[in-house]
């Protein structure tokens, strides 16, 4: 067999592969929006053939013999960026899968599926016992990949590998740390400036039916593509790229609260334009895949916040939200609501937590994480812990579970190093739109008009088009000339909010 037949054939397998996968995200999106809850057992046992299924492809000895030969031939290094990244990307899946017991991946599909159930409903009566004894086996389930894998050093870091490669506990402990050391003095300068928000007036009759259409003409003017996709609404918001012309988003609508529907329906856009920019004739394989969580989530972060509660950005649509809410947007002033979707204060919820706050959030969860994984914290004392924590961070003491860990839906995913890839996202999008802005000087003119056809035409060719070419810190390098820094996103902070609370 030549190497170009052995090239083509790896590719074969990975598409197939891809194409089983996509049928499990179908039908995890479906469990997530309109699955009937007595169907979660069941679900569970679908998810789990498929996932058995899926693990068998991606495992079969035929793909270790084609990279053989492949490697062999020096394809590996290939000049051509995308056969190089292709075959180092399947050679890392691969690698993986390999030494992972099948039955270990079929009982973790059917766990965090019938878990997600058990979750949502814990969450909605606040009952963290119920859901104990299911976090309970994710985590055993967990340590036992992490052990299967391999590690070195921590073995947080097999987990987080999966979803940011590269990425190590060491090195976002050493980010982490940076970064709240300027998030903090900056958090309590913005708490004793004389300049106070009144997010009272985000608060009052936002119909939900005019908050669906005004969130789809926002969506449809940054780039999603309706023909590709829908929006459906779910307890816990997110993005499901099925595959070539089907990408889906979610959001929840609160009739009495402007901002949760429409910056989550921006941030999921973000995600589904980076799903609908990949290349579809790549599909299945990596150089049509999404490069990392971290990329990804930048791109979610760039449209909700980098654009989305910009002034310019509203300068815009504004008068639009005052034609579609009368009655509640009456008599605000512009200034006055700029500075109220730009609130920063301390809250209990993460996904509705300001730019300011929103990493120490993530700080907590990623400590907490790393500590099951270990041991060092069971699974019992979780609540204990996390409202300790929090209270230490955010000078607030959760109320109930349902304020504190019981919030998010990842670890009933079985998202274990998961949690660390949102501030990564915020930290590319920063630096990524220092670059736009050099290429770009009339960027917020564009803003004010409407017009964002020039920045996702730059997302889609510096970032999306690449897949997976380029491991994340690569690409970051490649697009932006440094290495990943929390820096440019402190000096985003420090004008934005030294200019909206006026400090000195």
């Amino acid at each position: 067999m030549t190497t170009e037949a052995a090239y083509q054939e790896l590719l074969t397998i990975s598409r197939e592969a891809s194409l089983l996968g996509s049928c499990g995200a179908l039908l995890g999106w479906d469990e997530r929006t309109y699955l009937p809850p007595k169907g979660a057992e069941f679900r569970g046992d679908q998810m789990a053939l498929l996932a058995r299924l899926t693990h068998e492809m991606n495992t079969s000895p035929k793909i270790g013999d084609l990279l053989g030969t492949l490697e062999a031939a020096g394809w590996n290094k290939h000049d051509d960026a995308v056969i190089a990244g292709n075959i180092r990307e399947i050679r890392r899946g691969y690698n993986r899968a390999v030494k992972l017991p099948k039955s270990l991946v079929e009982e973790l599909a059917r766990i965090t599926t019938r878990s997600q159930g058990v979750w949502q409903e814990a969450r909605r009566t606040n009952d963290f016992p119920a859901f104990r004894p299911w976090l309970e086996q994710i985590v055993s389930l967990k340590k036992q990949e992490a052990d299967a894998v391999g590690y070195i050093a921590h073995p947080y870091n097999a987990l987080l590998d999966e979803y940011e490669p590269g990425a190590t506990a060491a090195g976002v402990t050493t980010i982490f740390a940076g970064l709240a050391k300027e998030l903090v003095p900056l958090i309590e300068a913005i708490r004793n400036s004389s300049m106070k928000a009144n997010p009272e007036i985000l608060s009052g009759d936002f119909p939900v039916n005019l908050q669906e259409t005004f969130s789809r003409e926002a969506a449809t003017a940054i780039g999603f593509d309706f023909e590709a996709g829908r929006l459906d609404t779910t307890t816990h918001p997110f993005c499901s790229g099925i595959g070539p012309g089907d990408c889906r988003i979610t959001t929840r609508y609160n009739p009495r609260f402007f901002n949760e529907a429409l910056f989550g329906v921006l941030h999921e856009a973000g995600h589904g334009i980076y799903e609908q920019g990949l290349k579809a004739e790549a599909f299945g394989t990596p150089a049509g895949s999404f490069c990392s969580l971290g990329i990804h989530e930048s791109q979610s972060r760039f449209w909700e916040n980098q654009v989305g509660r910009s002034p310019e950005f509203w300068e815009h649509w504004f008068p639009k939200a005052k034609e579609v809410f009368p009655t509640a947007l009456k008599d605000v002033r512009p200034e006055s609501f700029h500075l109220a979707i730009n609130e920063v204060k301390p809250s209990f919820i993460r996904v509705e937590a300001d730019e300011a706050t929103y990493n120490l959030h993530i700080i907590l969860r990623f400590e907490l994480e790393r500590d099951l994984l270990t041991g060092q914290l069971p699974v019992a004392d979780l609540p204990a812990a996390w409202n300790e924590r929090f209270r230490a961070m955010f000078g607030l003491t959760p109320p109930d579970d349902r304020l504190g860990c019981l919030q998010d839906i990842h670890w009933s995913m079985g998202g274990i190093g998961y949690f660390p890839t949102y501030t990564l996202g915020n930290l590319y999008a920063a630096q990524f739109m220092q670059r736009v802005r050099t290429d770009f000087p009339t960027l917020d003119d564009d803003f004010r008009k409407g017009n964002y056809l020039e920045l996702k035409g730059w997302l889609n060719r510096e970032i999306h088009r690449h897949g997976r070419t380029y491991l994340p810190g690569d690409l970051c390098e490649r697009i932006t000339g440094q290495s990943l820094s929390f820096m440019p996103f402190v000096e985003y902070l420090r004008e934005k909010m030294g200019r909206m609370y006026r400090l000195s």
